[in-house]
């Protein structure tokens, strides 16, 4: 298990661009409303953490799991935050349901990302059972929610420095190199 000994909710303040400016939205599923509250918790703690402001956090609810791409979608055209977190949790069952919701999410979040300027964060759980699930969303594994919520505040700097954004950053690259996690990523100029 990739998760084995692994706290998920870890991370360096210090490394994390300040989110104050961000605008943050999160579509979250109602389906195992149990599992997807404990991620948003995660999601909100590390954004304030991060200097993220209340007012600056839009949240909508959808059904299920499967919904959480025409959420995000409708929030990015309508909103228009600097990124998106989808919440959800599917648990495997006795049928193919799981494959298909899983893989249809997977899939809508991916195209999201590619004709969206608007970065969508996928934070979907997908586990066999449900304390697989409960361990992932603030149990002995820490919370999905806070990594998704990193990820979000890197993705939402690389777009503003990547001038697709609309706000100004504390520190502009003054390169045509972003790095993220320590690898580059060359801007065509």
């Amino acid at each position: 298990m990739a998760t084995a000994n692994k706290n998920l909710s870890n991370y360096d303040k210090n490394t994390i661009p300040n989110a104050k400016n961000f605008r943050f939205g999160i579509v979250i599923s109602e389906w195992n409303d149990h599992i997807t509250e404990g991620l948003y918790s995660g999601v909100i703690e590390a954004l304030t953490d991060c200097g993220a402001l209340h007012k600056n956090i839009i949240r909508w609810n959808v059904p299920g799991s499967f919904e959480l791409i025409y959420g995000a979608k409708k929030m990015i055209e309508t909103q228009k935050p600097d990124v998106v977190i989808t919440i959800g949790c599917v648990i495997k069952g006795e049928t193919m349901h799981f494959e298909f919701v899983c893989e249809g999410v997977t899939q809508g979040i991916k195209d999201l990302n590619v004709l969206s300027d608007i970065p969508t964060i996928f934070c979907l759980l997908t586990d066999n059972t449900e304390q697989q699930s409960i361990d992932r969303s603030g149990g002995t594994h820490g919370n999905k929610g806070t990594e998704a919520a990193i990820a979000a505040i890197k993705m939402a700097y690389l777009r503003e420095q990547a001038n697709l954004g609309f706000h100004q950053s504390d520190k502009l690259l003054k390169t045509n190199q972003l790095q993220i996690e320590g690898l580059p990523l060359k801007i065509q100029e």
